[in-house]
């Protein structure tokens, strides 16, 4: 089976210089932007709400993305993941906003409502509870995820090395599997 599907008549989007590992799996209402990069057992599951993802983000190993429905309890949420973002391994993100030029460290937790404002890193393991809302241009640790400190000028660029770095490996990826 392909490792991506439609679900109730939504079939993704994925601009043609995105890369989806053959292990992952994208589901539904989701559109993935250029050199963006989908790595091996993620799931993108769109099927109650959309999912969009900008630029030359990347999705890393074993992450979790999905949305949140309306129904009684609740308008249901979106997910939204802007341009030159990296999401680490193992990472959950759930209908929520990540802006630009973040980084969601490995094995963190980001619940439905939570808006991460551009140039943000959350370390490994945080935890960010619904409906927080974590402000530009800082560090954020913990469970739950707590304001550390303003991110140095180096952390501010390295943000964007990153993004970069992947779309080069995604391509490298890429290479291998369509030599053979």
């Amino acid at each position: 089976m392909p490792p991506v599907r439609s679900f109730d008549r939504q079939l993704p989007h994925i601009h043609a210089s995105a890369w989806i590992d053959p292990t992952a799996l994208v589901i539904g209402d989701v559109v993935i932007g250029a050199d963006s990069s989908i790595w091996p057992m993620s799931v993108v599951r769109g099927d109650v709400n959309s999912i969009r993802i900008g630029a030359a983000s990347n999705i890393q190993d074993g992450t979790v993305l999905h949305v949140s429905h309306a129904g009684d309890y609740g308008e249901g949420a979106a997910l939204r993941i802007g341009d030159e973002v990296t999401v680490g391994h193992r990472v959950i993100l759930h209908a929520c906003t990540i802006g630009n030029r973040c980084l969601i460290g490995m094995g963190s937790v980001v619940m439905d409502n939570v808006v991460v404002e551009d140039e943000v890193i959350l370390g490994a393991g945080s935890l960010v509870p619904e409906g927080r809302h974590l402000e530009s241009g800082h560090l954020y640790l913990g469970h739950p995820a707590v304001k550390k400190r303003p991110l140095t000028e180096r952390e501010r660029t390295w943000l964007k090395y990153s993004a970069g770095h992947y779309v080069r490996l995604m391509q490298q990826h890429r290479a291998s599997l369509e030599t053979k």
